[in-house]
C-alpha cells in the first residue's frame, strides 16, 4: 500500500500586532528622558550646526548667512590638517596603550582573590576620584625639567630631557586618565568567561600563551571593543590635559575650538571645527566597530 506523502504547509499564520495603545505606557515613561535628551543634546547640536554656516565679521561678530566658507577654511588649510592629524594620532596611541595595558591589568585582576582584588581595583579607579585639572598639574610637575623624573635621570648621569609641552606628555597623562575606561569593560567580559574552557585547553596540552591567544583573548574582544571606543572618543575630545601639558604650541582640536570661541571670538569657525571633530570621531569609531565586530564574529564562528 503506497504511503501518502504529507507536504508541510509553509504559509504561517500572520502574527497579530499589538495596538499602538499597548505601547503608550512605555512612551509616557520614557518621555522625560527623551525631552531631556532633546533639550540638552539634540538642540545644542543643531544650534552648533547652524552656527557653522554663519559669516564672521571682526567688527560685528557672527552674521546670519548660509555659506560654506568655514568648512572650506578648515578642510583645505594645512594648519587645521596638522591639528586634526595630531588629535587622532594622540588618540590612537592612547587607545593602543590602554588596550594592551588595560587588558593585561584586567586579566591579572580577575585572577586575584580578596582583599587584594578590591585594593588593586581601587588603585586602578583612583584617577577617576581626582579632578582632571589636578591630575594634569601633577603630571606637569613630574615631567618638567626640574621634576622628579628628570631628577631620577640626573642621579644616573642622564638628562635632563624635555618632556613637558610635548606629545609624549599628553599621551602619558591621557593614558593614565583613560586606563580605567578600558579595564572595567575587559574585566566585565572576563567575569562572563567560563573558566572550564581555559582548563580544557590546558588539559589538552596547550601552552598558557596559546590558551590566552586562542581561547581567552577572542572572548575579550567585546570588552576591548567597547573600552577602545570610549578611550578613543574621550581622548579625541579631551581639553584640559592637552591645554595644560601641550601648551600653546601643540594644539589639538578641542583647544583650537576653545581659542576660536574665547580668544578670536570667531564662533562660526569654532563651531565648524567642533562639528567636523564630531563627524570624524563618528566615522573612525563606526569603522573600527564594523571591522572588529566582523572579525570577532568570523573568529567565533
Amino acid at each position: 500500500m503506497a504511503e501518502t506523502l504529507q507536504v508541510p504547509r509553509t504559509d504561517a499564520a500572520p502574527v497579530a500586532r499589538a495596538p499602538w495603545s499597548a505601547y503608550l505606557p512605555m512612551w509616557v515613561m520614557s518621555a522625560p528622558a527623551m525631552l531631556l535628551f532633546v533639550a540638552l543634546v539634540l538642540i545644542p547640536l543643531l544650534m552648533t550646526l547652524a552656527l557653522t554656516f554663519y559669516q564672521f565679521d571682526p567688527a560685528s561678530g557672527p552674521i546670519a548667512a548660509f555659506q560654506f566658507e568655514n568648512y572650506r577654511e578648515v578642510l583645505f588649510d594645512s594648519y587645521f590638517h596638522t591639528i586634526f592629524l595630531r588629535t587622532f594620532g594622540i588618540s590612537l596611541t592612547v587607545t593602543a596603550i590602554c588596550a594592551v595595558v588595560g587588558t593585561f591589568e584586567a586579566y591579572v585582576l580577575s585572577r586575584m582573590g580578596d582583599p587584594w582584588r578590591s585594593l588593586f581595583l581601587l588603585i586602578i579607579l583612583s584617577p577617576l576620584l581626582v579632578s582632571i585639572v589636578v591630575r594634569a598639574f601633577g603630571w606637569s610637575m613630574l615631567l618638567s625639567s626640574g621634576g622628579l623624573i628628570n631628577q631620577a635621570f640626573g642621579w644616573v648621569g642622564m638628562g635632563p630631557f624635555k618632556m613637558e609641552y610635548t606629545n609624549f606628555a599628553i599621551v602619558v597623562a591621557l593614558a593614565h586618565v583613560m586606563l580605567p575606561f578600558m579595564v572595567i569593560p575587559v574585566w566585565t567580559s572576563l567575569q562572563r568567561l567560563d573558566p572550564q574552557t581555559e582548563n580544557a585547553a590546558l588539559s589538552l596540552m596547550a601552552s598558557q600563551a596559546t590558551t590566552l591567544r586562542r581561547i581567552v583573548l577572542p572572548q575579550l574582544v567585546p570588552g576591548i571593543l567597547s573600552g577602545s571606543l570610549m578611550v578613543f572618543g574621550l581622548s579625541a575630545s579631551a581639553f584640559a590635559i592637552p591645554s595644560l601639558l601641550g601648551g600653546r604650541r601643540l594644539k589639538v582640536a578641542a583647544t583650537a575650538v576653545y581659542d576660536q570661541f574665547l580668544s578670536s571670538l570667531n564662533w562660526p569657525l569654532g563651531a565648524t571645527i567642533a562639528v567636523l571633530l564630531l563627524v570624524a570621531n563618528l566615522i573612525v569609531m563606526l569603522t573600527y566597530y564594523r571591522l572588529l565586530d566582523r572579525r570577532y564574529s568570523r573568529s567565533m564562528g
